[in-house]
């Protein structure tokens, strides 16, 4: 089992099953390009959808069609259809990159995609054998070694602490079921 894409649910877009994916930057060039931070991993995933939802700063929103983009130095550009000048591509900057979940394609057996262990209930056995609530997986991370899930306290759990759990297959993480909302760690809860 392992973790796809990077993506993460966008705040309250998560009932309009929305995924932030990236981020515009800056503009580039004078012909209406931007810079875009992606998300994505290998980041150039982002520029396999070609209809973006874009979320300004103040609440916004606004669909967008990728004409074109590709890597550039160690980012992404691209352009979005309509925008020709760099004028028109500086309203862009900022704004977040939403797609839609049902874009994605369908993740291989065994594997999640960041936003689909977000909110899971993540269950730890004890020496003596009782299974303990030690919360939520409020988000993920990546550290460079390994991804690592942030679990919350949440109702229900032993304790309101946060835990950093290592994402490693088969060592700390033993079971994820997505149908009934939980995952099982091999994890101590003191850490």
């Amino acid at each position: 089992m392992h973790v796809a894409d990077k993506s993460s649910v966008a705040g309250d877009a998560k009932s309009e099953d929305l995924l932030v994916m990236g981020r515009i930057t800056a503009v580039y060039g004078i012909k209406g390009w931007v810079k875009v931070y992606s998300f994505t991993d290998p980041m150039a995933n982002i520029l396999d959808y070609r209809q973006w939802r874009l979320r300004y700063p103040n609440g916004r929103e606004q669909t967008v069609k990728l004409d074109s983009g590709r890597a550039h130095g160690k980012g992404l550009i691209a352009l979005l259809n309509g925008t020709g000048d760099r004028d028109l591509a500086q309203q862009f900057v900022g704004a977040e990159i939403l797609v839609s979940s049902r874009d994605l394609p369908d993740a291989e057996a065994d594997e999640y995609y960041w936003y689909q262990l977000e909110g899971l209930t993540v269950f730890a056995q004890t020496e003596d054998g009782n299974e303990i609530n030690l919360g939520k997986v409020h988000h993920l991370m990546e550290t460079g070694a390994n991804d690592v899930m942030v679990v919350r306290g949440a109702s229900g759990s032993i304790d309101r602490r946060e835990r950093l759990i290592p994402w490693l297959e088969d060592q700390v993480v033993t079971e994820v079921n997505l149908e009934q909302g939980f995952m099982r760690v091999d994890w101590d809860p003191e850490f």
